[in-house]
């Protein structure tokens, strides 16, 4: 059988998604998580939380952890693929003496919405 790892894409997909539909940034899921704003920002990167931190995540989303699991050759396949564009950006703009944080968490929403968008349309164009 194959190594597993986590499916950091698929965690932070999933927190995105219960985040947005509860109208959360992602400093206010932080603080609700009880783990520090760098973990989101690492699993934004797609780093790997850690163990206490992964299992407070999936027990808030009400999943079982295996959802999660990923094995080592989709790993390797994925990690060819471009990293996403937020999680690029989001440290450039946290950089920024001139935004505050909740201007760069609405920038970071803006540009994920567009993202999401543009790749919606594509996938249409495709189909």
């Amino acid at each position: 059988m194959a190594n597993a790892s986590i499916d950091v894409i698929a965690l932070y997909g999933a927190l995105d998604a219960a985040r947005e539909g509860r109208e959360l940034s992602w400093r206010q899921l932080a603080k609700l998580l009880d783990v520090s704003p760098s973990t989101m920002s690492r699993l934004a990167n797609g780093k790997n939380p850690d163990v206490e931190a992964f299992a407070t995540m999936v027990r808030w989303l009400d999943v079982p952890a295996e959802k999660f699991m990923i094995d080592d050759e989709e790993l390797q396949r994925r990690a060819a693929e471009p990293p996403d564009l937020v999680a690029e950006l989001a440290p450039l703009l946290r950089a920024r003496p001139d935004l505050e944080p909740e201007d760069v968490e609405h920038l970071e929403e803006l540009i994920g919405s567009a993202v999401r968008r543009f790749s919606a349309d594509r996938a249409r164009r495709v189909n």
